[in-house]
């Protein structure tokens, strides 16, 4: 049996059992349907080989090589990882566009008797739905930007305030960067469809009729561009502007960036970016203050002559509307959960 989802909601909500997605690991790891588990049916080099085949020598042959490994391959994962089901098991199956790669797997199992149904259009069907709701339609939520020069904690303090039951989107945490020069992660970023799949479904399980806090950001995140209908609620949406002292974002910044102040290498790598932007003589000073391992007076400098001369000029082009200016002298885990508090005290109020 085939199963046609018409919305992003239904399918995310799809009632099955399991999502089993058949195709190759490199196109699972490109994106998938959440939830889904990978149980590839060809290898990335057996997918490349069969197509191989099917162009340079004949259709038939490649669906014959095919079937072979397809065979091999359900063979292990229903002796491996589905040898533990009962017969009431009830998956859903999907590839590429719904044809022969989920059909031989799920066709197998139906004659060992589970209720396995396929996606009709497979993952393309889900990529439409993606898209239509990042590039088509209108985001229905009602977004309020938390905003604040460099280390101000604004992610940190999202998720305090998705943990008191605000809604919150982690635009950061979806695209896996921390949205400036030295905010790339040792995981590096998804694609750029995985992206727009994670915010996507991230909206969907919201109450549009709440607020949703997200952060502030540029219209890009690292490499990653922010889904055009998500882009147009936040360029003029009211903002709640987080104020801090300098000494207390830098001692933060070190906090959050301890990854990357533990390797000097990597870091060292990053300021020398900046030369073309800064000169020689503000760079030198930030490396002077790396080799003499005066991380929070690096941190001061970064911020104080770069990011918030950087804020401050994209600020002065753009008018963003603040509807509340938080004050805080520190930002340990005491401020940060008071910010959390205020925060979602004003948020009540708008």
């Amino acid at each position: 049996m085939s199963v046609k989802f018409d919305t992003l909601a239904a399918l995310l909500d799809h009632g099955y059992d399991a999502l089993i997605d058949v195709r190759s690991p490199a196109e699972f790891a490109e994106d998938h349907i959440p939830g889904a588990i990978n149980l590839p049916v060809l290898s990335n080099e057996e997918r490349a080989a069969v197509g191989t085949i099917y162009k340079q020598v004949a259709p038939f042959e490649a669906r014959k090589v095919g079937a072979a490994l397809v065979s091999r391959n359900a063979a292990d994962h229903i002796a491996g990882p589905l040898a533990g089901f009962d017969g009431s098991w009830r998956p859903a199956i999907y590839c590429w566009r719904g044809g022969q790669r989920s059909g031989s797997f799920a066709s197998i199992l139906q004659q060992i008797g589970w209720r396995a149904d396929l996606i009709d259009g497979g993952y393309q069907s889900y990529r439409r739905l993606v898209h239509a709701a990042m590039y088509d339609a209108a985001l229905p939520h009602r977004l309020v930007l938390l905003d604040g020069n460099t280390g101000t904690a604004k992610t940190d303090i999202l998720a305090r305030l998705a943990a008191m039951g605000v809604q919150t989107v982690d635009l950061e945490g979806l695209a896996g960067h921390r949205g400036s020069l030295l905010g790339g992660l040792p995981e590096g970023q998804p694609s750029q469809k995985r992206f727009e799949a994670l915010v996507a479904c991230a909206f969907q399980r919201l109450d549009p009729t709440k607020i949703t806090i997200v952060e502030a950001e540029s219209s890009k995140i690292g490499k990653l561009i922010i889904p055009p209908a998500v882009w147009a609620k936040m360029v003029p949406a009211p903002r709640i502007q987080i104020d801090a002292p300098l000494d207390a974002r830098a001692a933060w910044l070190i906090e959050a960036y301890c990854d990357i102040i533990a390797d000097p290498i990597r870091l060292r790598a990053r300021l020398e970016i900046l030369r073309r932007h800064q000169g020689h003589v503000i760079v030198d000073h930030w490396l002077s203050l790396l080799n003499a391992g005066d991380n929070l007076g690096l941190a001061g400098a970064l911020m104080s002559e770069h990011y918030d001369p950087a804020y401050a000029k994209s600020r002065a082009s753009h008018d963003h509307a603040v509807v509340v200016v938080l004050k805080a002298n520190t930002l340990d885990r005491a401020g940060r959960d008071d910010l959390a508090v205020r925060i979602r005290q004003a948020v009540a109020k708008l």
